[in-house]
């Protein structure tokens, strides 16, 4: 059986100097982004899961990752996030998941999930105010642009 190879981009806490994009290039084929803030690799590994851990091992002493993910969803449209917090930050999710009751990996999904809830909440109120905003402003100025289009005779030329 062939291993499968898994895309995976890089996110990177500050752009790259070129001798340090050159140096990890030796280690791995990469490809950057304009400001090499942003890498794709192509790693083989039975699982996304184990592609991701592979690379995080491989360039987390060369570079300064900060997130790796699947460039490509799996077929349920998920994409793997693998994040490497600090100790500190490990150890107090341990502790949260185990008052929970849950797996430290579902502890942070399901936080990455409600605060991805809220921001699209939190966000659609926003455009819900500019929108009203922008109608109460304009109402006036709108009626008359739609009462003179309404009372022009159709074929007339434009006044």
């Amino acid at each position: 059986m062939t291993m499968p190879h898994h895309a995976l981009e890089i996110l990177l806490t500050r752009p790259l100097a070129p001798a340090e994009l050159r140096d990890a290039t030796r280690v791995l084929p990469l490809a950057a982004n304009h400001d090499t803030t942003r890498l794709m690799a192509l790693v083989r590994a039975k699982t996304p899961g184990r592609a991701a851990h592979r690379l995080r091992q491989r360039l987390t002493a060369q570079l300064p990752v900060d997130v790796i993910t699947t460039h490509y969803p799996d077929t349920d449209g998920q994409v793997l996030l693998n994040l490497a917090f600090p100790p500190a930050r490990h150890a107090a999710i341990h502790q949260a998941a185990h008052e929970t009751g849950q797996s430290p990996e579902l502890f942070v999904k399901l936080a990455l999930h409600r605060a991805l809830a809220q921001h699209a909440s939190d966000e659609a109120d926003r455009l819900d105010q500019a929108v009203q905003h922008l109608l109460a402003s304009t109402t006036a100025h709108l009626l008359a642009a739609v009462g003179h289009a309404l009372t022009r005779t159709p074929g007339a030329a434009p006044a």
